[in-house]
């Protein structure tokens, strides 16, 4: 049976289906084998009835599961009404929030930004310009920010199911202050939006005090699952992006998904089995490597991903992330010739920009004259093919995803591909992929550190140490 799933994944065309997200497992040869699919397909395929059926560790957050088809009509006129309203208010959007709160709006903004956005005026841009706060604590990113506000009309989007977690609750309380100061209580009130639990927590609580415009974070979706609810949706249709488009791709993949439970028929099951057979033979390290700058942040936010999924209880692939070509000239060296515990998934766009031509020389000083007349993008994808190769035959397995092209939809359908082998790998590997206890260890140094009350106890244990 595996035998010819294997060479499936050697066709171009690798998955025919209403989805347009492709996966190719050929190039990991020979580390995964036909005996090592048909050994844990079973585990995989159990791994996703559990989830379909919200019957394993952690189900009271399978919410994101039916997230995309269960998205109503009136949410979605809403989140763009709404937004309309943020694009003609402002120059400038700023989201407050941190990890899953932010990271899923992000990649799909700068996936599909002019990545000179910054420098654009607003009338070039024809949207805001989205700024984030609320992810770290460094003082002079607060007050650089706080400065350029003092100059531009803003709006404030903040993110929080509990409206306590330190980084954005502390970025929150400035920025309130001073969006408070600039335009006077009341309108401000006007520039904030609020995405947060239903009834409780200190920013549900501040937002009905208020009068904030509030969106609902479901009680069983987790932060690093949620790009698909208001906290992806509302930033990313205030940035001026087709929220409708990014369900649908979603949708397709849900439905694609919920319908296929085969290696062939499904990319989900395909990359949690490959993934799981690669770190049973010591592969520890996942590197996701794109070809397009534009590509950052989904790895930025694809990393938090399966980081907080998968490792706890001592076990976990530890995920990576690069931009080739660019750390070719940095990590190259060490992904070619360094320890053999890594492999590599590549995130590949099938379709960029043809029209920009490589110039002829006459001199020739630089020796490209081999390749004048030819597209830009040609030669990225000879690099693409170059490095796959180098890096197999030096001890790397590679594993591709594809997409045809950068839009919304297109990125629906990679979010909840990703979302659905992160849970798929979870189970197989036997952790719950949906909480994450090790988050709360700093916390609780730093409060203690901080001299939070109810740490007395803590603060005198932790300051002997130090």
């Amino acid at each position: 049976m595996a035998t010819a799933l294997l060479s499936f994944y050697m066709n171009p065309k690798i998955i025919e289906a209403m989805i347009n997200l492709k996966i190719n497992l050929s190039k990991a040869e020979p580390w995964i084998t036909p005996t090592d699919l048909d050994n844990l397909l079973p585990k995989a395929i159990e791994a996703n009835n559990a989830v379909l059926g919200k019957t394993g560790a952690g189900s009271d957050f399978l919410g994101w599961v039916d997230l995309p088809t269960s998205i109503s009509e009136n949410m979605l006129v809403q989140l763009e009404t709404d937004a309309e309203t943020i694009r003609k208010n402002s120059e400038i959007i700023v989201v407050c929030g941190i990890g899953g709160s932010y990271l899923g709006a992000r990649a799909v903004i700068d996936a599909l930004s002019n990545p000179f956005s910054t420098l654009m005026s607003k009338q070039d841009r024809k949207a805001p310009l989205v700024l984030y706060a609320g992810h770290q604590l460094d003082a002079n990113y607060h007050l650089q920010l706080l400065s350029l506000l003092d100059k531009v009309q803003y709006s404030l989007i903040v993110i929080s199911k509990s409206g306590t977690t330190t980084e954005p609750a502390i970025a929150f309380r400035l920025l309130k202050a001073h969006i408070e100061k600039k335009y006077g209580a009341s309108e401000a009130a006007s520039r904030i939006f609020a995405i947060t639990d239903s009834s409780k927590g200190a920013l549900k609580k501040m937002a009905t005090a208020n009068g904030y415009s509030t969106y609902v974070i479901p009680d069983d979706v987790g932060g690093r699952y949620s790009v698909l609810s208001p906290v992806g949706l509302l930033p990313i249709a205030a940035a001026g992006f087709d929220i409708r488009e990014l369900v649908a791709g979603a949708c397709r993949m849900e439905k694609h998904l919920k319908a296929n439970n085969t290696l062939t028929e499904n990319p989900a099951i395909a990359y949690a089995t490959a993934r799981n057979i690669l770190y049973s033979k010591g592969k520890t390290i996942e590197i996701l490597a794109g070809y397009n700058p534009a590509l950052q942040f989904i790895v930025e936010w694809w990393k938090q991903l399966y980081g907080e999924s998968e490792g706890k209880d001592l076990k976990g692939i530890f995920p990576a992330g690069v931009n080739f070509t660019t750390d070719l000239h940095s990590m190259g060296q060490y992904i070619q010739e360094g320890q053999r515990n890594l492999f590599e998934t590549v995130l590949t766009v099938e379709e960029t920009e043809e029209n920009l031509i490589i110039p002829h020389e006459n001199d020739d000083l630089d020796g490209l004259n081999y390749i004048s007349g030819k597209p830009i993008a040609e030669v990225n994808r000879m690099a693409k093919v170059g490095t796959m190769l180098a890096h197999i035959d030096g001890g790397v397995p590679n594993l591709e995803i594809s997409i045809p092209r950068l839009y919304e939809g297109n990125l629906g359908e990679l979010i909840y591909f990703f979302e659905m082998g992160c849970a798929l790998s979870g189970y197989i590997l036997g952790v719950n992929p949906f909480d994450q206890p090790g988050v709360e260890a700093y916390k609780q140094n730093m409060f203690a550190l901080l001299k939070k009350p109810g740490f007395e106890k803590e603060t005198q244990e932790i300051y002997r140490r130090i």
